[in-house]
């Protein structure tokens, strides 16, 4: 598990592409120091496993499932990476919950810059658009951000967030520009209530059935009796 609170802004070194599959190798000093064979990172939100390292930079497998669904495949050496290493136990909790498991990506669709911060604009799918809320939290390439605006262009859906100075220096989002594509994770905490209220109030495990409503007997004539059933 992650926090979305961004560790290094890192860099590609290489992307080797297979018939499904890619090895991505990235340098990023800082989450290597202490990585071990089978750590968790986080490379622009999305949780890998460190395969390989050395003291620069880290490697790791990338399967069809997150290429398909992120925005890995189109990295190329050079390209800057948001890196974060999985929460200790003992951590800060100091971004939201984030899995790692990226939902969808989005597109930069307008940047407004203020004195020292920044809007931006995202587009929004509709099949994630009811996931998110304004003040809500959402992860994007990695970084947890607060939900400024949410709104709809005709058909297409967006939402915005604002960029204070640390976040445009420290991670990609400060670097790309309109059109570029970022990796979306919305609030899990959002998808478990959604389930939850799909499938109605469901008793936990192990948890007996309730005890039917006492019902009265039919009268041994076959006749009916009058009397009310308890609900």
């Amino acid at each position: 598990m992650f926090t979305g609170i961004v560790e290094e802004l890192g860099h590609v070194v290489a992307l080797e592409r297979g018939a499904d599959s890619a090895r991505l190798t990235v340098a990023g000093p800082l989450v290597v120091s202490d990585a071990v064979h089978g750590a968790s990172i986080s490379v622009n939100g999305v949780c890998l496993t460190v395969v390989e390292h050395d003291e620069e930079r880290f490697t790791v497998d990338v399967m069809a499932e997150s290429l398909a669904r992120t925005s890995l495949g189109a990295l190329a050496p050079g390209d800057r990476v948001n890196l974060e290493r999985a929460m200790a136990a003992g951590g800060r909790f100091g971004g939201h919950v984030v899995q790692g498991h990226v939902d969808g990506t989005a597109r930069i669709l307008a940047r407004t810059p203020g004195d020292r911060w920044e809007v931006v604009r995202f587009s929004l799918g509709a099949d994630l658009a009811r996931y998110v809320v304004e003040k809500g939290s959402i992860t994007v390439d990695g970084v947890s951000l607060t939900v400024s605006a949410v709104g709809a262009d005709g058909a297409d859906d967006w939402f915005e967030v604002s960029l204070i100075p640390t976040t445009l220096a420290l991670t990609t989002l400060g670097h790309k520009g309109v059109g570029d594509p970022v990796n979306l994770e919305v609030d899990v905490l959002a998808k478990y209530v959604e389930r939850l209220l799909a499938t109605g109030q469901a008793s936990a495990p192990g948890t007996p059935a309730p005890t039917p409503a006492p019902t009265t007997p039919t009268p041994a004539s076959g006749t009916t009796d009058s009397q009310e059933i308890p609900a």
